[in-house]
């Protein structure tokens, strides 16, 4: 059996303003001419199908096409929902999807409530442990969150997480090709620091010893950056589809492609897909800046412009664009003079909230701090040493 193992498409991306899914879509094409190509036997997508709960009608509608398409292609797939999806949305729609070869899961489910989903493909039988994002909200009673400390509630949780995949891999089946899939953060994951924090870190960090090892291959979701990851049984990230931000400027995207046959470890395999506006950061100093501008003029995704200033620069961000309209983000970095790092080492104690603040608000927005903006951060820091006192 050949399966193609994707996920984190993230569909409504906005980025400084633009709009990736274009890009999205395209990463989209090529993945379904990859799939024809390779006649995979099924697709599976382990979540943040969209970027948002409620995504916009076009992110909606690339989503649609492809699934579409796979279906004129007798490609059937499965889809779960990751933390970016509404579970109930994705739920509340299963049934019209199903119409088109899609076996779609929002929230996690015992096995015979949906938990496992079965598929008949051209070569064989496929079981599909599914396990979209558990929220600590769903798996712990409200009596955990009261009588719990913060260590025994995140105990708690990856107990019920573990129970649950223990509870989906009883229903696999020696004549079967079975998968788990899920979208979760497995310790010792390498992030691309673009996925959102709070459901990377802590609570949401599951040992590598939940997963169950019957399976032939794990196909997860959730962190951005493709690898695979230790366990007994093959398991991998697919990362997102495109370069989401510019913690991912130059790493390649693709989706696995795993062949795997009942009772037997998977092969999977890194494919990458072409880039269509890649993503760079480009630092300079600014006796460089325009050499470095007139070098990138043609680049053809967006950059990040990091910029070492002595001192600020009127019209920085403009002057840029004029010549690299795609860059999206202008960073200008101060150098120090030895006459301030001097200041500091004697003052190395000293510590001027109202200060550092003009200091960051300069930095910020390459302009001084308007008066009215200081003296209400002056009140607000008063208030709050106060109260702290």
């Amino acid at each position: 059996m050949r399966l193609i193992h994707t996920s984190d498409w993230h569909l409504g991306k906005r980025l400084k303003g633009e709009d990736r899914t274009p890009e999205i879509a395209a990463a989209l094409d090529e993945l379904l001419k990859q799939a024809k190509e390779r006649q995979v036997d099924a697709v599976l997508v382990a979540g943040d199908i969209y970027d948002v709960p409620n995504p916009p009608a076009e992110a909606e509608q690339v989503a649609y096409n492809f699934f579409c398409k796979l279906k004129e292609a007798k490609i059937p797939a499965i889809a779960i929902a990751g933390n970016h999806d509404s579970a109930f949305r994705i739920d509340g729609i299963a049934k019209l999807l199903s119409f088109v070869g899609v076996q779609a899961l929002g929230r996690p489910q015992p096995p015979n409530k949906g938990g496992v989903i079965h598929v008949d493909t051209p070569a064989g039988k496929l079981c599909v442990a599914a396990m979209p994002f558990a929220s600590e909200r769903r798996l712990l009673k409200y009596e955990d969150l009261w009588d719990k400390d913060d260590l025994e509630q995140r105990q708690h949780y990856r107990f019920q997480v573990q129970k649950l995949l223990g509870k989906l891999a009883t229903q696999f089946r020696d004549d079967s090709v079975n998968v788990i899939m899920a979208h979760m953060t497995i310790e010792g994951a390498l992030r691309a620091y673009s996925e959102v924090d709070y459901y990377t870190r802590d609570t949401y960090v599951i040992s590598g010893q939940t997963l169950p090892p019957t399976a032939q291959y794990i196909a997860l979701g959730h962190i951005h950056k493709p690898q695979k990851i230790s366990h007994a049984a093959p398991t991998c990230y697919a990362g997102s589809l495109i370069q989401i931000d510019f913690g991912e400027a130059g790493e390649d995207k693709g989706f696995y492609l795993v062949d795997v046959e009942p009772g037997r470890p998977a092969k999977p395999e890194f494919i990458p897909l072409p880039c269509q506006k890649p993503l760079k950061i480009v630092k300079c100093h600014e006796n460089d800046l325009e050499d470095t501008l007139e070098a990138h003029r043609t680049h053809p995704g967006f950059l990040k412009l990091v910029v070492e200033l002595t001192a600020p620069k009127t019209g920085l961000a403009e002057m840029v664009r004029k010549v690299c309209p795609q860059t999206l983000i202008v960073e200008p970095h101060y150098l120090k003079t030895e006459q301030e790092i001097s200041t500091e080492y004697r003052e190395d104690n000293h510590f001027d909230a109202v200060e550092e603040y003009r200091r960051y608000y300069l930095h910020r927005h390459e302009t001084t701090v308007p008066p009215s903006v200081l003296e209400a951060f002056e009140k607000l820091y008063q208030e709050m040493s106060d109260a702290s006192a």
